[in-house]
């Protein structure tokens, strides 16, 4: 691919309603994947749990049957689909790794088809309609990038999306693009509040790119699925927090965004964020509370 000559890379996202039928999903992700990178996208990224409807809105243990081993069924068949289109491949799945453990995970497959690692979601939200804990163990394998033919790449999923500290170790692994595959939605109680919603989970990742000064680009689902309704609105920006691409609405969509290397360097020459850190004086992130009286 040419691109790969001139410093640039072609992000590509997969917005896409998901349904109870997985071969269906599965279908619809590389068709849409195909067409991506018909269109030159390099790397490509698809929703969160993206083979099945959001499941977390109740806990039922008859849905601990969609989760499959990595590698497995659906990591291979986008292993051979990666090599065939000599694109990089972002693929979240519900993982089982053993009887009792299951994750949110995502596997990350180079262009040559194989897979350089799989992200596990570190943040497990508990909430009404969102009652992941029930389903998932928290990611064990930390923060980090992986480096694949066009560049090196970090995930982090859905919840992870509100942790600074998240994106910031994924940054300091050396990450020039941070991927966050989404299912986030409102609920018909807080419709009216949903635009408020939007905003703010717009805004802290964009503070992301800023403060560490990569491309951030964050994929959701959309359309309604029982009390949720997901907000879709995928987007790509640039290590300033400018939007490149973004999607108009939830219904689905393939966006792409064209990111220039060399921009990531210049932004942090010139708010050297990363430079300034005082590492020396961050020895208390490690406390859940400081308690002014100790």
């Amino acid at each position: 691919m040419e691109n790969i000559k001139d410093n640039t890379r072609v992000i590509g996202l997969i917005q896409m309603t998901s349904h109870n039928n997985s071969d269906h999903n599965l279908q619809a992700a590389t068709d849409s994947i195909r067409e991506a990178s018909a269109k030159g996208a390099q790397i490509i990224c698809l929703p969160e749990l993206f083979l099945s409807n959001y499941f977390c809105q109740s806990e039922n243990p008859k849905n601990f049957s969609l989760a499959e081993p990595i590698p497995g069924p659906t990591s291979m068949v986008m292993a051979k689909l990666a090599k065939e289109l000599e694109v990089v491949l972002i693929v979240p799945l519900f993982e089982k790794r053993t009887d009792g453990i299951y994750h949110n995970s995502a596997v990350i497959i180079d262009a040559d088809g194989s897979m350089v690692g799989t992200y596990r979601k570190m943040h497990i939200p508990d909430d009404p309609c969102f009652y992941e804990k029930y389903y998932f163990t928290p990611g064990d394998n930390g923060f980090k990038s992986y480096s694949t033919r066009y560049g090196k790449v970090g995930v982090l999923i859905c919840w992870d999306q509100w942790f600074p500290e998240a994106a910031r170790l994924t940054a300091l692994t050396g990450a020039q693009f941070l991927f966050y595959p989404t299912a986030i939605g409102y609920q018909e109680c807080d419709r009216m509040e949903s635009p408020q919603q939007i905003s703010a989970w717009e805004t802290i990742q964009k503070s992301h790119a800023i403060s560490n000064g990569l491309f951030l680009a964050s994929v959701n689902r959309g359309g309604k699925e029982s009390d949720l309704t997901f907000w879709g609105r995928s987007f790509i920006c640039n290590p300033f927090g400018k939007i490149l691409q973004q999607a108009n609405g939830s219904e689905p969509q393939i966006i792409l965004a064209s990111c220039s290397l060399p921009e990531i360097e210049s932004v942090r020459q010139n708010w050297p964020f990363l430079r300034d850190r005082r590492i020396d004086s961050y020895h208390h992130l490690n406390k859940i509370f400081l308690d002014p009286n100790e």
